[in-house]
């Protein structure tokens, strides 16, 4: 086939000239005349010039279909092998909570707790791999890697207790029988892989023993907490704190198993923390930056609000930098601090909600009587006229009493409006005494 560009002869078949690149004319199947390249039908005797298809390609024999279905289903069993941890939760006698219930009503009951279990494991990147109709079982750091995931499936089953706690709450109330839920979570290595199964119908699942483990957890978990094996404590001692349920005999594991209940949040948040709590090297040089922050500070201290910004590449020492500064700047200041972490992308105002919980003094024992008496008393305090505020703070931080009062406001006038509400608690507590806020972002920690 000649190409009609440079000239340049080519092999039948080929759409382009391997010399020049050039498209190449299309001869007709039919007639054999010559046409110019993008025409879809010959212009000598209107034949279609698309490629026929072989009888052999277009009826495959008996043994050739055998062949491609033993080849498809051989690719979606082939697996990956990774490190995930493995979540499964389940609601605590189920059987018994819908025992005199007609099935719509018990429908009623349940959708909502598997649906605030699934909106949980989704909020901090999990997924959901299957629901078993009073539970479900959902994996992190697969399909999507992440290299914080323990951290991550804790935080799920923590917001998981919290949310059902209010929702139990509420359906008791009304005469009925409370929801409680068992997790169970497990770091390990698995082979995940994707199973076929229907037309439309993929299963991503795990196989391994961490998955089985995990599952074992969920049982061992006392009724509305959250039980965790050894490899979880170990990757999450500090971010979560623990206590010992013992060693444990387990089905299927030949050696007892070291078993922990999660109680609440621990003191960290970040991995540089972490580094910190562990000992960190002796800090030299940066001394032209450290200067540039102090200067920065003593205008601040002298009424003059400042801003300074560092950015550079993961790892070469933001955190650390600031984090010298306070220690050594920080007497006479108040020092609040908000650190957006990887999974804070869920949720845009996290960073200042856990900024909020440290300045109002909110622990995480705290229950929601408690958590709007401190709210209030702390802002009344500052200023009687940021009454007014209240019901923001409120619906911001998740502990209303009640209907919302905003809840028919414009999102995005309810937006400003918080964040106008929260500037101005910062501002009149700076008048009080100087007060240093820095803002950590958590692709540079």
């Amino acid at each position: 086939m000649r190409c009609g560009k440079c000239e340049s002869d080519n092999r039948e078949g080929r759409k382009f000239c391997a010399k020049c690149g050039a498209q190449l004319a299309r001869s007709c199947p039919k007639c054999g005349a010559t046409n110019e390249p993008g025409e879809d039908f010959c212009g000598e005797c209107g034949a279609s010039l698309a490629a026929p298809s072989s009888p052999a390609a277009a009826q495959p024999t008996i043994e050739g279909a055998v062949r491609i279905a033993a080849e498809s289903s051989s690719s979606a069993l082939e697996g990956e092998r990774k490190t995930v941890t493995t979540l499964f939760a389940d609601i605590k006698g189920s059987m018994e909570l819908i025992e005199d219930l007609d099935p719509e009503e018990a429908r009623a009951i349940v959708d909502p707790a598997l649906k605030l279990m699934i909106e949980a494991v989704q909020y901090y990147g999990g997924y959901v791999a299957q629901s078993t109709g009073d539970g479900i079982f959902a994996l992190f750091g697969a399909p999507v890697a992440y290299e914080d995931h323990p951290q991550r499936a804790l935080y799920a089953a923590l917001r998981m207790q919290e949310e059902l706690k209010r929702y139990s709450d509420r359906i008791r109330s009304e005469g009925r029988l409370p929801v409680q839920v068992r997790v169970g979570v497990n770091t390990g290595e698995v082979v995940v892989r994707s199973i076929q199964t229907g037309d439309a119908h993929a299963e991503y699942v795990p196989i391994g023993h961490a998955t089985s483990l995990a599952a074992r957890m969920q049982a061992l978990a006392p009724i509305g907490s959250i039980a965790a094996t050894e490899a979880v404590r170990k990757l999450c001692e500090g971010y979560f704190t623990f206590k010992s349920l013992g060693p444990t005999k387990v089905k299927g594991v030949s050696a007892p198993v070291e078993v922990y209940e999660v109680t609440g949040l621990g003191p960290l948040r970040t991995h540089f923390q972490l580094l910190a709590r562990r000992g960190l090297t002796k800090f030299v040089g940066r001394d032209p930056e450290m200067e540039a922050i102090a200067r920065a500070a003593e205008l601040a201290k002298a009424g003059h609000g400042q801003i300074v910004g560092v950015v550079a590449e993961p790892g070469v020492g933001k955190s650390r930098l600031f984090f010298e500064f306070k220690v050594r700047n920080q007497s006479g200041w108040m020092v609040l601090e908000a650190v957006s972490t990887s999974y804070d992308k869920a949720s845009t105002f996290q960073p200042v909600i856990d900024l909020l919980h440290a300045y109002l003094r909110i622990l995480p024992e705290d229950d929601g009587r408690t958590r709007r008496e401190k709210v209030t008393g702390r802002l009344l305090a500052l200023d009687r006229a940021l009454e007014e505020k209240l019901p923001y703070f409120f619906s911001l931080l998740g502990i209303l009493e009640g209907d919302d009062p905003l809840g028919q406001m414009d999102t995005q006038v309810r937006r400003q409006r918080t964040l106008d509400a929260i500037r101005r608690v910062i501002l009149r507590e700076s008048v009080n005494q100087p007060l240093m806020l820095m803002c950590k972002s958590w692709d540079s920690i």
